[in-house]
């Protein structure tokens, strides 16, 4: 009898065995890899709703739709349909499972494709019934809007004469709110086509992928996130923050006409006379550090910088995350301003450093946090690009707000300093030239040019870092936006993107923002703080 039990108990125990093996199986084959299974090319068989998710859609912030799905021809499930190119580069693209994803397509995959919280648990019964999985929605803080007016304008012509000006089509562009941190408008250029991405390679097919891959232009290249490049003088303004703020500077502080012409010498590397950039109209000296500053003075940067100090000016790059991962919702490339393998800076590289050439290499989102808590009186927003996610039903799920990035950057003092010395670059130096256009504009554009030499005979790199609008009879009224722009090797950084941001915050503010223009300015300004001579 015992050994009749013994069997039963055996066969029993087999069959409960073979049972929770093969539901193991039918969960992971059904559940776990259903997406992976039915994406597979190899896999013809037509499948059931269950393995043909419903991927969430994307909107800028007013709810302008900008990725959703649409039914594959013949085949099962769906394939992403993107509705402004120009946001290739932060949108990303999804092919599916079996396929590599960039951009928020990648970085909330979790939330899109249902994977997370109470969507997830929902997500799992509906595959049990065999009914399609549904992502979340999310809201970027893009205002479509403004995003196709940087788009078109970025392609404005300009006179090009091989000189100062050269033909580019590569560069980027960053629109920020600085009181919110919020990024209403995102521009890589050259970009892709994500929907001729999408279904040539979700058919098998690599050539379009290859081709993008195989460009010397880098279309794939989010170039305001990933590109790192030399600022120019635009980088003075960092080197401007920390010797004002740290007491180590002052804008009426005096430079002689050797100290301000050169050349001087730093670690015993002479600086100047090149580079003064003041040498053929400044008649009358001394000058000030802001009179350097509006007319882009590298000679008297590079003392600047040497009389705040390595460990100071480095400080300062600091609390802007220079060196370090800044945080955002897309991964950023960080910026640098040490050789590899120093932790310091000696005189000399610490003087060619501070006026922005060295071993200055950033990204355009790192120059647009400089710009960012200046205009916001010296705090610093965190850069912000998902405003919300929500469910199926439209309830958020999670909803992002406004929160400074650590303590004040500067003091407001700081800020409003730096401001006015910005108005005295559009009004009397590097950006008050007609063909910048900022000095004819009603908007009161303030900004700090920037034109990277590279050497080897290469064009330089064309910035410019800007706010507006300003109006010097009211410095407390804070700018509503920034823009950061440049081009690669377009040449004189004003002269080249100058005109195109003038169109820009023109087209914002009266079609979109609708907000008035500020106080005209004083024609004898510049005659009056002796920014011309």
């Amino acid at each position: 009898m015992n050994t009749i039990n013994t069997s039963i108990r055996k066969l029993a125990t087999l069959f409960i065995a073979l049972f929770i093996a093969l539901s193991a199986g039918l969960v992971y084959w059904q559940v776990v890899v259903a997406q992976q299974v039915t994406a597979n090319v190899h896999n013809s068989r037509p499948c059931l709703a269950s393995n043909a998710p419903i991927r969430g859609r994307i909107f800028d912030r007013n709810g302008v739709l900008l990725a959703d799905n649409i039914p594959t021809q013949g085949g099962c499930g769906y394939l992403r349909r993107y509705y402004d190119p120009s946001l290739a580069g932060v949108i990303g693209y999804y092919i599916s499972p079996l396929y590599t994803s960039t951009g928020i397509e990648h970085s909330y995959d979790a939330y899109l494709s249902g994977h997370l919280g109470k969507t997830a648990l929902d997500n799992t019964i509906n595959q049990t019934l065999h009914r399609p999985a549904v992502g979340d929605d999310i809201y970027l803080t893009i205002d479509e809007r403004i995003q196709r007016i940087v788009d078109h304008y970025f392609d404005e012509p300009i006179n090009i004469d091989n000189n100062t000006k050269y033909p580019s089509d590569r560069g980027a562009v960053v629109v920020t709110d600085p009181h919110s941190g919020e990024i209403l408008a995102m521009l890589s250029r050259p970009s892709f086509d994500p929907n001729r991405l999408v279904s040539t390679v979700s058919k098998g097919d690599l050539s379009y992928y290859k081709q993008l891959v195989a460009d010397p232009e880098q279309p794939l290249l989010e170039r305001p996130l990933q590109g790192r490049y030399v600022p120019g003088s635009t980088y003075k303004t960092m080197t401007l923050i920390a010797g004002l703020d740290s007491g180590k500077a002052t804008l009426n502080q005096s430079f002689d006409r050797q100290h301000a012409l050169g050349p001087v010498f730093l670690s015993g590397q002479a600086f100047g006379p090149v580079g003064n950039n003041i040498q053929g109209y400044t008649r009358f000296f001394p000058v000030t550090a802001e009179y350097g500053y509006a007319h882009s003075d590298n000679i008297i940067f590079a003392q600047i910088g040497v009389q705040t100090g390595a460990a100071t000016w480095l400080d300062y790059n600091r609390r802007f995350y220079v060196g370090q991962s800044i945080p955002f919702d897309l991964p950023v490339q960080p910026s640098s301003v040490l050789p590899n393998g120093q932790s310091s800076l000696a005189d000399n590289q610490l003087g060619a450093d501070a006026f922005g050439q060295g071993t200055d290499f950033v990204t355009p989102m790192q120059m647009s946090l400089i710009d960012d808590a200046v205009a916001n009186n010296g705090q610093l927003m965190q850069p912000m690009l998902v405003a919300k996610i929500v469910d199926s039903s439209q309830s958020p799920i999670q909803t992002n707000s406004s929160q400074p990035l650590g303590s004040a950057q500067m003091s407001a003092e700081t800020a409003t300093e730096v401001r006015q010395s910005m108005y005295g670059v559009v009004r009397c130096g590097s950006g008050s030239v007609p063909e910048v256009k900022f000095i004819t504009s009603p908007w009161g554009i303030i900004g700090k040019t920037g034109t990277a030499e590279l050497g080897n005979g290469k064009p330089p790199h064309s910035w410019l870092i800007t706010q507006a609008p300003y109006s010097i009879t009211n410095p407390s009224q804070l700018p509503a936006l920034t823009i950061v722009a440049m081009k690669e090797n377009g040449g004189e950084g004003g002269s080249v993107v100058g005109p195109m941001i003038a169109d820009m915050y023109n087209d914002i503010f009266t079609t979109v923002m609708k907000i008035p223009a500020p106080t005209p300015p004083d024609p004898n300004y510049c005659l009056v703080t002796k920014l011309t001579q």
